[in-house]
């Protein structure tokens, strides 16, 4: 793929020997695309996905379709892929998404809350309280049923009304998340704004906290730049899960500022320079996101994806 076999590996200490990629492309990714993609395209992304070494892939959002209307089809989509031998978590909203993930055999489960009362009114219309409260019987019930339940939690480091957002405000609702039953928390840096001392004062006030750092997992957007150095902040804390998108795709329907999320073949290109295993083929990866650009009508954003698409033409 690269002369060399680049990149070098030149281990770091202090660093995980593997790290778990959590690919959102399937969902956060295609959820913010203007043109609809048809489902036949969104199962194959998920196969080959699949078939580059990914393990877990997020698949799609039991949502209203009036919400997001790009996931509108996902009881047509997870029938589809639901045989592949991967985890494919779906996002719920509410008891009515539940009932429908759990109807087609979905048993990986995330919740979408807020670290900020703005951004839980634009999403959830409700205050943060009101939403961990309706996430708790979602939860409950998931984890009655076998399930395995991941709380998402956006706006940790800054929201686009309120601005910075305090340490301690983003602990409360994690704290609270992990007390109703979640297996495991992502770190929502939704408008980008992060940078990586405060990804260390987040993790170590959790910590502190008693939430255990292999339950955590980082979703960083690139926004200004810095998801990969967020990410190898968190790293170096002990976090091993990191939320990616192929292609970089994505942002978030509810708030403007939020570009791309971190594209998963840049994160696999400095965790192989750092011999950090993924278990993930950065050729079929690629070659994945050149095939899904194409479908799309636009070059992929990831750097990595343009640069060894490019050494191929």
């Amino acid at each position: 793929m690269t002369p060399g076999a680049l990149p070098m590996t030149v281990p770091a200490d202090g660093l995980p020997a593997r790290v778990r990629i959590h690919e959102v492309g399937a969902r956060d990714g295609l959820q913010n695309e203007q043109a609809t993609v048809p489902v036949e395209v969104k199962a194959e992304f998920i196969r080959r996905l699949a078939d580059a070494g990914l393990t877990t892939i997020e698949a799609t959002s039991f949502v209203h379709p009036k919400w997001v209307p790009q996931l509108a089809d996902a009881e047509e989509l997870f029938p589809r892929v639901r045989d592949l031998p991967v985890d494919l978590p779906v996002l719920v909203p509410n008891e009515r998404g539940l009932d429908r993930a759990l109807a087609l055999g979905a048993r990986r489960i995330a919740v979408f809350a807020s670290a900020t009362e703005s951004f839980a009114k634009a999403n959830l219309n409700r205050t943060v309280d009101e939403a961990l409260a309706m996430f708790e019987p979602v939860v409950g019930r998931a984890k009655a049923e076998g399930g395995h339940v991941r709380g998402y939690l956006s706006m940790c480091f800054g929201d686009p009304w309120e601005g910075p957002v305090p340490v301690p405000q983003v602990v409360r609702v994690c704290r609270a998340l992990m007390d109703m039953g979640c297996d495991e928390l992502s770190l929502g840096d939704t408008i980008g704004v992060a940078t990586p001392g405060h990804v260390t004062a987040l993790l170590s006030a959790l910590t502190a906290e008693g939430v255990p750092v292999d339950a955590l997992g980082v979703h960083f957007h690139d926004t200004y730049g810095q998801a990969l150095a967020n990410t190898l902040a968190a790293l170096q804390h002990g976090v091993t899960t990191v939320d990616a998108s192929a292609g970089g795709l994505g942002g978030c329907p509810y708030a403007k500022s939020a570009t791309g999320n971190l594209a998963t073949e840049d994160l696999v290109w400095m965790l192989r320079g750092l011999g950090i295993d993924t278990g993930v083929d950065l050729g079929r990866l690629t070659a994945t996101s050149v095939w899904l650009a194409g479908h799309l009508g636009r070059p992929s954003p990831s750097r990595t994806v343009r640069a060894l698409s490019h050494k191929e033409q």
